[in-house]
């Protein structure tokens, strides 16, 4: 694989394989939208566009930049925290990373470096803007096993900012587990905030601990999945603080609603529960810190008539089910009728 080939990383841990599930991305906004969209045009074979994120060409030609991934057959990248300095009218960001290279033969390569992006101010063009790009970069093979450790802890001498290696995992966690599953549907009307990882600390003791031992602290992460013309989904993963990052499943009921001559507009005739089953995905769901609660409300048409809601408390050192409703009625109101209610938690 060439040297600078290399330079696109996307602001996520992901395989090349992820993109696939994306539509066309090109925003040159910010860093890491704009290595997003490197590698979003080199996975749909979009060279050419590829090629134009940088400043200075990475090959002679964009067929022989196409040529350096010929030999690729999956890559995964690690970004740390980007280093910024603003300099004669624009402000460059110094980019840590990590790739890890699989070629066709099964051979798979480690290599850490930084790269440098450039982003003029705009205010300095009448005409003619120069979006941001991609300047230069080095990266080096490295022994150091893929992960947060291999990241370059400062850039050309240059000190880098403080990278959360937990956060680092679980967005390659998500990317590995949810990369086929997540990342459709549309966004509009979704906020910036919803769109990014959110992270908490969460303090607990396992159930046979008492208030003299020390709090343990597990780090819940929540991802946008996908969205709706009025539901928007996420997942969630957590380390105890012990163990690695995984994805966090959710106990729900199983229901069997029956409605009178089979008409969903009518009276429900029959709503029995089957069992319980569990879920990854939760709709329209937040975490609050000061209940350690997860709720999540589904409405199963726009104006919410119908719908499932649930509630899951964190209690030693796990997610558990604590109340579950559900309105089966599309009628118009809002009556939803308890499933499950087991009171908070201790």
């Amino acid at each position: 694989m060439r040297k600078l080939v290399s330079i696109g990383v996307p602001a996520l841990l992901l395989s090349t394989s992820a993109f696939s599930q994306t539509a066309f991305v090109d925003d040159r906004s910010a860093p890491d939208a704009v290595i997003r969209s490197l590698y979003n045009a080199i996975d749909r074979e979009e060279f050419a566009r590829a090629y134009s994120y940088f400043a200075n060409p990475p090959a002679d030609s964009v067929e022989a930049y196409a040529d350096g991934f010929a030999d690729a057959e999956t890559s995964e990248l690690l970004l740390g925290a980007a280093a910024e300095e603003g300099a004669a009218g624009s402000v460059y960001y110094r980019q840590p990373l990590v790739l890890r290279s699989v070629a066709e033969d099964g051979t798979e390569t480690v290599y850490a470096g930084c790269y440098t992006l450039q982003a003029p101010n705009p205010a300095n063009f009448a005409e003619g803007y120069t979006p941001m790009a991609i300047e230069d970069g080095d990266l080096q093979e490295t022994e150091v096993e893929f992960g947060p450790e291999a990241l370059p802890q400062d850039c050309a001498g240059e000190e880098l900012p403080p990278t959360d290696a937990a956060l680092l995992e679980a967005e390659r966690v998500f990317a590995a587990s949810f990369a086929e599953r997540c990342g459709g549907g549309a966004t509009e009307g979704v906020g910036a905030e919803e769109l990014e990882p959110q992270s908490f600390e969460i303090g607990y003791r396992y159930m046979h601990e008492t208030s003299d031992d020390p709090l343990r602290t597990a780090r819940l992460f929540q991802f946008f999945c996908n969205g709706g013309a009025y539901n928007i989904s996420q997942v969630y993963l957590m380390s105890d603080g012990e163990g690695p990052v995984e994805p966090v499943s959710f106990a729900v009921p199983e229901l069997d609603i029956r409605y009178e001559n089979d008409d969903l507009e009518g009276a429900v005739d029959e709503m029995t529960q089957l069992g319980m089953i569990t879920r990854v995905e939760l709709v329209n769901s937040s975490y609050d810190p000061d209940t350690q609660a997860i709720v999540s409300s589904e409405k199963w048409r726009g104006v919410g008539d119908a719908s499932a809601s649930g509630r899951w408390i964190f209690r030693y050192g796990a997610f558990s089910l604590v109340s579950y409703e559900v309105d089966a009625t599309y009628d118009g109101e809002i009556n939803p009728e308890q499933i499950i209610g087991y009171g908070e938690a201790p």
